[in-house]
């Protein structure tokens, strides 16, 4: 069994999964959908509305009849990762719509494929649909073409992304992602509870909470108060986080910043009753201050180690999960050990980390002292390197342990599944290799571990 490196992109939604079913002479139309997971939510709310309108989906480009990219345009390699994907369904189908955040720059992309049919930005669904009626007509039957009650749904059935809002306020100088999807737009806390509470109803047992700016959830709405029940819930995230964890499935929160109201969810975190799972995913990007000011962070990383302190006081099982840039321009050698030295005493449990590229139409791109990429590749290893001591360490202190693990596979060799201190995809597994043969996928089940990997756990069920 081959252990889980690191995700080396950890930006990266897992890969979008089609079931391919349709009835005779239905149109069928393919998606490809790169990017993060608030871009998955997107495809499936497209594929969504094209699966009520009787369009049929097809999980190959022979099969279908037009095919959406659904594009990122984070980093220049993802770009260029957007451009091939373009290219190859051209090739592959000749139908192609592309929208996603790539879809914001409309000359760029047809400079370099003129021949696709439509360009639309991120989330502007119903040009997305306007682009597919015109290039392949629907045709419903009115007997068998109605809205799935759980919609389309391209992760496995037994979690789901859920995206409380849109766009960022933040102006950090290496992100573009303000300008192409807009400032912080907060969906209503109701509206969002009552999506929860349809995915758990459908079977999902963990619910991946998403946005650009989870801590922030609500601020464009002055926190204001809705309907819910019997009652009323907040526009926050902790008033959301306490009404989603009493739905009964697994609640993980992403893209967290570190602001003094987060104080407020680790009491939650701490009762295992409450749903909530002692994981946050924060992106500190960097520990140096000189070089969190040149982004324009809103954080410092002194400040940092004390909120990391008092979390754990109050949550010792939390687990932290980071992203990091090395190489950021004008980062020195001091300002970089600095960086190791902060991962020294924070001991994050599990660290993803980008080399700093330009992105057109970054503010961080006229900054000088641009770092070689020779010595980014060097500072990466550096960083990677001490990245997995730790969490190799800290993993070999969970062997003897009891924990709950969610099921994600099932192979001939082993199931495949998650702790709650591993989210998909870009965290780590617990393989269980032995009296397996009972479980199915999606089921949450007690294991003792008794082996640890550099990131990966192996268990034994507990009788």
């Amino acid at each position: 069994m081959t252990q889980n490196p690191p995700s080396l992109r950890p930006d990266l939604a897992p890969a979008a999964k089609l079931d391919g079913t349709s009835r005779p002479g239905q149109p069928r139309i393919g998606m490809v959908s790169l990017g993060c997971p608030k871009a998955l939510v997107d495809s499936e709310r497209i594929l969504t509305r094209l699966r009520a309108e009787g369009y049929g989906m097809s999980p190959d480009y022979a099969g279908a009849d037009a095919v959406i990219v659904n594009t990122c345009g984070f980093l220049d390699s993802a770009k260029a990762e957007s451009l091939e994907a373009i290219g190859e369904a051209l090739q592959e189908n000749g139908k192609v719509i592309v929208t996603g955040c790539l879809g914001a720059e409309p000359d760029y992309i047809r400079e370099h494929h003129p021949n696709i049919l439509a360009v639309t930005g991120p989330h502007q669904y119903e040009q997305v649909l306007d682009a597919v009626h015109n290039a392949v007509p629907p045709s419903p039957d009115p007997f068998v073409d109605l809205l799935p009650a759980s919609g389309v749904s391209l992760t496995p059935r037994h979690y789901s992304y859920l995206k409380i809002s849109e766009g960022c306020n933040h102006k950090c100088k290496f992100c573009i992602i303000p300008d192409m999807r807009g400032r912080l737009a907060s969906r209503p806390a109701h509206a969002v509870l009552r999506e929860a509470e349809k995915l758990v109803e459908s079977g999902v047992k963990e619910l991946l909470v998403i946005s650009q700016d989870t801590s922030a959830y609500g601020l464009d709405r002055k926190y204001d108060v809705n309907p819910w029940k019997d009652g009323e819930v907040r526009s926050h995230i902790t008033d959301l986080s306490r009404e989603m964890g009493k739905l009964g499935a697994w609640v993980r929160l992403h893209y967290v910043y570190p602001y003094p109201s987060v104080r407020e969810l680790i009491p939650l975190m701490a009762d295992p009753s409450s749903g909530l799972l002692p994981y946050l995913d924060i992106p500190f990007q960097h520990a140096h201050p000189d070089v969190l000011k040149r982004m324009a962070r809103p954080a410092a990383g002194s400040r940092t180690l004390d909120e990391i302190a008092a979390w754990r006081a109050t949550c010792p099982d939390i687990t932290l999960r980071s992203t990091f840039i090395v190489g950021y321009p004008g980062e020195t050698e001091q300002e970089f050990q600095t960086l190791l030295d902060w991962m020294d005493e924070a001991q994050l449990d599990r660290v993803g980390c980008f080399q700093y590229e330009n992105v057109d139409g970054a503010r961080s791109n006229a900054l000088p002292d641009h770092v070689p990429s020779e010595l980014k590749q060097e500072r990466w290893d550096r960083f990677m390197e001490k990245a997995q001591a730790i969490s190799e360490a800290k993993l070999a202190a969970k062997v003897g342990t009891r924990m709950d693990v969610i099921v994600d596979e099932i192979d001939e060799d082993a199931a495949t599944c998650r702790t709650k201190a591993d989210a998909p995809e870009i965290d780590g597994n617990l393989f269980i290799d032995e009296g397996y043969e009972g479980l199915n996928v999606g089921d949450i089940v007690s294991v003792t571990v008794d082996e640890a990997g550099e990131y990966d756990l192996w268990g034994v069920l507990n009788a």
